[in-house]
């Protein structure tokens, strides 16, 4: 069996070489792809091909990809969760100290002076007051999001002598299990925000987040507080927080996102979305999302998708196997076993999990499934798809 990956941007050469070309073609211009590697490349509005099985994105966000309507014909997405937390922590803690001690105003300063090495020396002496900073320890860092990069980040800043307070309603128990005991939990997004000198977000954006720091949350946080965003920029509402740098209530900001509202206020750091830009994430991304793709187009496993459930199921040799993907109503498993038992098909194993309201179901029998079988299960109302491995 045989894959053609159509990949849409530059894929780190550490992730490809992990698919032996033997089995899988791997290129830009592909036709009728299996699959699509993609980093930025914008999806939403482009044709997807009908021979698509799967679309796997070498990072974590995929506001790029149409997941619902990817969701609707069956197909995973998948993404490469903690592969860049290392790389996006450790930006995150350099806005810190820029915010902290005022780097960059301070340096565009210097860059802007001129006159022999007298002069330069009495304007500096004269002005660097003017850039006066703070220290880390006895500060309060709030970190909202705790999923892999915000947990790194609120251990670090531990270790930097901070207070971290933490608010996260979704916080796995992998994730609770990686935070330092000294992480104080907050009671709600307000709390947070109320209690700290800087607060770090780290949370996806949906309709629930876009603009969840407005106005009035911006108001809750202490004056001169720090804000950084290196999550997704649309989750600060930009005009209320131009208001609040305007009136002193913030007293930076530093995010990954430039845009034009904000990118020259003089209490904006605004980095070109370097979260993810080491080559040391580039390469893990793209090893790890290459591995759950390869594991899914071979044996039907889903890891790492952010529409599908987790199902993973070991095979048996001399079986065959059928991986379904179908709406999440009653009885379509039973429907399914029907139409195998129907052509005298024995179930071996059977893995069945869903998601919201997609399900995905494994099915290993002891015998070849004809064509014809699957024709019969594919035309099951609630099918999205239906593929023999």
């Amino acid at each position: 069996m045989s894959f053609r990956i159509l990949t849409l941007n530059a894929i780190s050469e550490r992730g490809l070489e992990r698919m032996p070309r033997e089995r899988y073609s791997v290129d830009a211009q592909l036709t009728e792809p299996d699959a699509i590697l993609v980093r930025s490349a914008d999806l939403l509005s482009a044709e997807i091909p009908a021979s698509v099985k799967a679309i796997a994105r070498a990072g974590a966000g995929t506001n790029n990809i149409p997941v619902a309507k990817m969701s609707a014909r069956g197909v995973p997405v998948f993404n490469a969760p903690g592969a860049n937390a290392n790389a996006v922590k450790e930006l995150v803690l350099a806005g810190l100290l820029v915010a902290a001690r005022n780097v960059c105003p301070a340096w565009a300063y210097v860059r802007g002076l001129e006159g022999d090495e007298a002069a330069l020396e009495a304007a500096v002496e004269a002005e660097k007051g003017r850039f006066a900073g703070w220290e880390l320890p006895g500060r309060t860092l709030g970190v909202l999001g705790l999923g892999a990069v915000g947990v790194l980040v609120a251990n670090a800043a531990l270790g930097l002598g901070m207070k971290v307070l933490g608010f996260d309603p979704q916080l796995t128990v992998q994730r609770a299990w990686q935070l330092q005991s000294g992480v104080e939990p907050a009671r709600s997004v307000d709390d947070l925000l109320a209690r700290s000198d800087v607060v770090t977000l780290h949370i996806p954006l949906t309709a629930a987040t876009r603009a969840l720091i407005g106005g009035e949350r911006l108001a809750l946080m202490r004056p001169g507080a720090v804000l950084l965003n290196f999550a997704r920029g649309p989750i600060v509402s930009e005009d209320e927080l131009r208001s609040a740098l305007d009136a002193g209530q913030i007293s930076a900001y530093v995010c990954d996102f430039p845009s034009a509202a904000l990118k020259d206020h003089p209490k904006v750091v605004a980095l070109p979305h370097l979260g993810a830009s080491t080559g040391e994430a580039e390469d893990n991304s793209a090893v790890m999302v290459v591995e759950t793709l390869m594991d899914y187009l071979e044996n039907g496993n889903v890891r790492h998708a952010v529409n599908f459930p987790d199902a993973a199921l070991g095979r048996e040799p001399g079986t065959a196997r059928l991986a379904i993907a179908n709406a999440n109503v009653p009885n379509m498993v039973g429907q399914i076993s029907t139409a195998l038992a129907a052509a005298e098909l024995n179930i071996a194993d059977l893995l069945n999990q869903s998601r919201g309201e997609v399900a995905y179901t494994i099915i290993d029998t002891d015998g070849a499934i004809p064509e014809r079988v699957l024709a019969r299960i594919r035309a099951i109302r609630g099918i999205l798809s239906a593929r023999v491995l």
